[in-house]
């Protein structure tokens, strides 16, 4: 065993170096990244924005809605993102991000000019194909232009493509779809990610595995073995709790998310108008604030030790939870905002401090695929479950609640943010046990 890899194990908080200046490529670099996550997770959220039009369109139900926007998607992107992981760490992750924000971006054109529900589910499915190679691919890029010690705000600042993608969205979805027609509204939005992906590889050159790691800056390069890092990342606790724990946390908020759009306009009677600037402005800022926040709150305490990665997630869920339930009950919209911004900020500490530990407890030739498979449990499990879940108990709950169904449905999340806690609190105590060993 090398002693990279040793270090890796080690449960104690490693010695810190200052942290080095970051050069002005990677602040591009990152601001290209940032940008091609906004067009990733607008084509993924603009579904669920404009889902009351799609609705009464394509006559669906909240049952299929759910599949659509869950399960179908989730299957594509979740699974297919383990061997692109694997692809990319072995071949040049910039073109795999590339060819896949182009083949995304066409698919979400086509989701535009679908007649029929089929068409539809086969476009979305197809935008969780090529949305597989997105994610990953950047995690690695990043923490090889940005050095330890800086990855958790890099990555914190990278995050918050899905606020701002989200609240563009709301705002550039409602408004299209007010005006003129939610087929607009694809079909403009797949072609801006079609020209990004030209750009991409333009403006992203491919760096140095681990160039910014001391432990490997003269090692060799390594092939990352596939089956050999399935192995270590579901061999190892930690990272199999942090994938499972946001895995419950996105079970809420990929649960809530699909539906909130519905939710405010069928049931707390906001129009689409609205939504575009009401609710864009609720999730822009909360989200935004939260994403940023918890990615400076983990660079600060994780130099201390590393319990700041399960407990800050654990702390912030927890305080959400009252909140989350005033906003499903609240009678009317306005207030129902206003409780809504205090989830919305919370609910995302988990996922910097989630990213950040998988790609600093992994060795540099395995950090795509081992963000690709923290990407598998945690979105099969929120994004493929939550939103399925869902539509199907708001179907469930339709005949003796037929005003109320979709709340009655929030309602029942409440207890997956229990079990997001307690998952999150595991991980404390996991690494609490270690360093009082380590002692």
């Amino acid at each position: 065993m090398t002693a990279a890899s040793v270090d890796a194990l080690d449960p104690r908080p490693q010695p810190q170096p200052q942290p080095q200046p970051v050069d002005r490529k990677a602040w591009i670099v990152l601001a290209m990244l940032w940008f091609v996550y906004v067009l990733n997770f607008l084509d993924r959220q603009l579904m669920s924005i404009l889902a009351k039009p799609i609705q009464d369109s394509l006559q669906v139900t909240d049952s299929q809605l759910g599949l659509i926007g869950g399960f179908y998607f989730a299957l594509f992107y979740c699974f297919i993102a383990i061997p692109v992981g694997w692809l990319a760490d072995r071949t040049n992750r910039v073109m795999v991000l590339s060819v896949a924000c182009g083949i995304w971006s066409a698919a979400t054109v086509a989701c535009g000019l679908s007649r029929t529900y089929g068409q539809f589910a086969v476009s979305r499915m197809t935008v969780g194909f090529g949305e597989a190679g997105g994610v990953p691919p950047s995690y690695a890029i990043i923490s090889d232009y940005f050095p330890s010690g800086r990855r958790g705000t890099a990555l914190g600042l990278y995050n918050l493509g899905p606020p701002v993608g989200a609240a563009l969205g709301i705002a550039f979805g409602a408004a299209i779809a007010a005006a003129f027609n939610w087929r607009y509204a694809f079909i403009v939005l797949g072609a801006v990610g079609i020209v990004a992906a030209i750009a991409l590889p333009l403006i992203v050159r491919e760096p140095k595995r681990g160039g910014l790691d001391p432990a490997y800056v003269d090692a060799p390069v390594k092939k990352a073995g596939f089956w050999a890092t399935m192995k270590m990342f579901f061999s190892r606790p930690p990272l199999v709790l942090a994938a499972l724990a946001s895995g419950a946390t996105q079970f809420v908020t990929y649960g809530l998310g699909n539906f909130t759009t519905l939710f405010l306009m069928r049931e707390k009677g906001m129009t689409l108008n609205e939504v575009a600037l009401w609710y864009a402005l609720v999730v822009g800022v909360g989200m935004s604030a939260g994403i940023f926040a918890s990615g400076r709150v983990i660079d600060r305490f994780t130099h201390r030790s590393k319990v700041a990665y399960a407990l800050v997630p654990a702390i912030s869920l927890a305080l959400a939870i009252p909140f989350y339930i005033g906003f499903v009950w609240a009678p009317t919209w306005p207030l129902a905002l206003v409780l809504l911004m205090f989830p919305t900020f919370l609910n995302y500490f988990y996922l910097s401090s989630s990213v950040a530990l998988v790609q600093e407890e992994v060795q540099p030739h395995e950090r795509v695929m081992a963000g690709a498979l923290l990407l598998l449990v945690m979105n099969f499990i929120g994004l493929g479950l939550g939103p399925t879940y869902v539509g199907a108990a708001s179907d469930f709950f339709r005949a003796t609640h037929p005003g109320n169904s979709l709340q009655m449905a929030l309602y029942t999340l409440t207890p997956f943010y229990g079990l997001a806690v307690a998952l999150f609190l595991w991980l404390t105590w996991i690494f609490m046990r270690a360093e009082r060993k380590a002692r």
